[in-house]
């Protein structure tokens, strides 16, 4: 498979820094990722994306018979390596040719008491089909759900939450384990090709870039960003060209400017600008998306099974990336806790701690007792807030003095001293 391979790797480079690619298998990449340490503890899902790869590629059609045992049988393995359920993001190629039927055969090959968690399809004008889907693959396979990033984007979508939320508990009420997450920023991140439709995404960054080079193709890309749609998430329609940012690609030319701020510097139009960066970077660009309404994210904070999460990018790129990888959790104490008093502290520290434990069925962590892992983050309810800004990123936390890591102290008076504590865990148990 040395072909689907090569469109793996290249495909990877839209989002992740330069990787020495040693690995064949899941198992091996566990035993690289075992050797060189974690900097936090690590519950690994396997991908659906790299599952689809390895056996179509960056097809978009439906896997043959033979093919989706072939996919089944890479769950089974990444299963019996330590993966503890599969994720999907259905959003993105090659997640977004797959139907729900390919979706449910490969859940269906997790053992029982394992997870499926998901990126839906869209999270725009399409956000309650993606939830029915997510609940319907949890009812078909009996699997747990976890809806990762619940939000609601683009302004077509706002004050939607309530709606989605009652969804959830509705299946939740049916007697489905469903639960989500959310990260406190009305800015999504993801790669910049996202913003292109399904059509344009087949076959990979050859012929992503062919098609950016192909007059009829580019035509047609225009008239499609231009209007909204109930089967893609059109960013441009959801966030407007001034609303999207080029968060870091390979040259560092372009970070920090939105779309429009570039088209403007060019004297040309935004398709041009788009077009201009993503060729130029040879598609490896990732975007800040401003789509988000912050009074639908206190909806889904309110909620008493929301869990929070960063959904942070891979480090190393550089740029100006999503502030959410170094502040969203004291951003949860600071802004939501103790200044908007949506959730009480103890309440806050949980849906970070001991639900997200739970949930991921770690049964040794998410609690202060005896004989529970030493996991422990001291800090100053009055002084803890997150300085990462989307000028400033990168910007370390304050108020945080120590955080302890498997009974080791890896933060001392707010600096990090290391060493790599952290520990590859497996699921324990179902709650």
């Amino acid at each position: 498979m040395a072909a689907t391979r090569t469109v793996f790797e290249t495909y990877s480079r839209r989002l992740f820094p330069p990787l020495p690619w040693t690995w064949t298998s899941f198992a091996e990449l566990l035993e690289a990722t075992d050797e060189r340490g974690y900097v936090t503890n690590y519950v690994p899902l396997l991908g659906h994306h790299a599952v689809r790869i390895a056996v179509l590629g960056m097809s978009d059609r439906a896997p043959d018979a033979g093919e989706l045992e072939m996919m089944r049988s890479f769950v089974r393995e990444a299963v019996e390596a330590g993966v503890v359920g599969l994720s999907t993001g259905l959003i993105y190629p090659p997640g977004l040719f797959a139907t729900t039927d390919e979706i449910v055969a490969l859940v269906d090959a997790l053992p029982a008491d394992s997870l499926y968690a998901t990126h839906m399809r869209g999270e725009g004008p399409q956000v309650m089909r993606s939830i029915a889907e997510a609940l319907e693959i949890g009812e078909r396979t009996g699997r747990q759900v976890q809806i990762s990033h619940l939000k609601t984007a683009g302004r077509a979508a706002w004050g939607a939450m309530p709606r989605a939320i009652e969804l959830i508990d509705a299946a939740r009420e049916r007697g489905l384990d469903v639960r989500h997450d959310v990260y406190p920023y009305t800015a999504g991140s993801t790669m910049l090709t996202a913003i292109l439709p399904p059509w344009f995404q087949e076959g990979g960054d050859r012929e992503v870039l062919r098609r950016l080079e192909t007059p009829s193709d580019v035509a047609r890309l225009r008239e499609d960003l231009s209007a909204p749609s109930d089967t893609w998430e059109n960013f441009v329609v959801g966030a407007g060209w001034d609303g999207i940012v080029v968060a870091s690609s390979g040259s560092h030319t372009h970070d920090g400017l939105s779309i429009a701020e570039i088209a403007s510097r060019r004297g040309d139009g935004p398709l041009s600008a788009l077009i201009h960066v993503l060729r130029s970077e040879n598609l490896q660009a990732s975007m800040v998306v401003h789509h988000m309404s912050e009074d639908d994210l206190i909806v889904a904070l309110r909620h008493p099974f929301t869990m929070v999460g960063s959904d942070g990018l891979p480090p190393g790129v550089g740029g100006k990336p999503h502030p959410r990888t170094y502040g969203t959790f004291p951003r949860i104490l600071a802004r939501f806790s103790r200044e908007l008093g949506i959730l009480q502290l103890a309440e806050a520290v949980r849906r970070m701690t001991s639900l997200p434990a739970a949930t991921f069925g770690l049964a040794d962590r998410g609690v202060i007792a005896p004989g529970m892992a030493a996991d422990i983050v001291v800090f100053d309810p009055a002084r803890i807030r997150d300085a990462a800004t989307f000028e400033d990123s990168t910007a370390s936390p304050e108020g945080i003095a120590s955080v302890v890591l498997n009974g080791q102290i890896v933060v001392a008076d707010g600096d990090y001293v290391g060493p790599r504590s952290g520990r590859r865990l497996g699921r324990a148990h179902r709650s």
